[in-house]
């Protein structure tokens, strides 16, 4: 067991490597990268496609990775809001890996791009584990999705920089208990700001895309206690029964920190007051 747990720190210690070697290559080209994770159905890809759109509008250059298992359906639908985009085929592999996205922006990636949006793997395991270069890291929960969702998945809540709360325009319908999500979310990353959107409406998608542009003029982002308190512990993806099936076991970096990421342990409980709706 020693050797496979060897094996898969090995792994993600070469991932971590090649993750810092992708945010220097960006930071010198000016190029801020957003990495968006979420499970399959949070209405990522429609929020994406807005985004897009509005950033294309206002004269910024943004441009979009976005990964999936098959079908190249999300590129098509990204395409639509002018920015250039890209599909990342994945072939059965659950998330991006730092080496195989830079692979995929050498030569493509168009000089002057100011934002780079990566849409992840649809799931909140894997994922979680891989620092791909970015300097905004932002989990995404749906009302469908419950409550309890951060402490479900408290390793992909409890690194993120920013929690966006999708499809609130559907809230009300399904009884979603925002206070209670908020909490929950604090629980396993406190002070991370939250914000809600709907990509129908298009209610907190501009407060979104600002939070977004501001990072990528310099201003600071969260840092989740997670990502230091558990420095070198083994990492585990068994915290879930529902999602994905397999675990990595072994440290990984989260991408404002400089060492090792934490065990899938929830964080004590914190206030709510850095929580924000719109």
């Amino acid at each position: 067991m020693c050797r496979v747990v060897d094996l898969r720190q090995a792994v993600l210690a070469t991932n971590d490597s090649s993750a810092r070697q992708l945010r220097e290559h960006l930071a010198a080209r000016g190029t801020v990268e957003v990495n968006l994770l979420s499970s399959p159905g949070s209405g990522k890809t429609a929020l994406l496609e807005l985004l897009l759109a509005r950033a294309v509008a206002a004269g910024t250059a943004v441009a979009a990775v976005t990964a999936d298992l098959a079908t190249e359906n999300d590129a098509r639908r990204l395409a639509r809001a002018g920015a250039p985009v890209k599909q990342v085929l994945t072939d059965g592999l659950c998330h991006l890996e730092a080496g195989m996205l830079r692979g995929h922006l050498d030569g493509w990636l168009p000089p002057g791009t100011r934002v780079l949006f990566v849409e992840n793997v649809g799931n909140l395991v894997c994922p979680a584990s891989y620092d791909l270069g970015e300097s905004l890291r932002i989990v995404l929960g749906s009302v469908t999705e419950g409550e309890d969702k951060p402490l479900k998945y408290p390793t992909a809540f409890g690194l993120a920089h920013l929690v966006v709360v999708t499809k609130t325009d559907i809230a009300d319908a399904v009884e979603f208990d925002a206070p209670a999500f908020h909490r929950n979310v604090q629980r396993v990353n406190p002070g991370v700001p939250v914000l809600s959107v709907s990509a129908r409406t298009g209610a907190g998608v501009d407060e979104l895309l600002d939070y977004v542009l501001a990072r990528a003029e310099g201003a600071p982002v969260h840092r989740p206690v997670l990502a230091h308190r558990y420095r070198n512990a083994p990492h585990s993806h068994q915290d879930t029964g529902d999602e994905h099936p397999h675990t990595h076991d072994g440290p990984g970096h989260h991408p404002s920190e400089g060492g090792p990421g934490p065990s899938a342990r929830p964080a004590p409980a914190g206030r709510d007051g850095a929580a924000r709706t719109s």
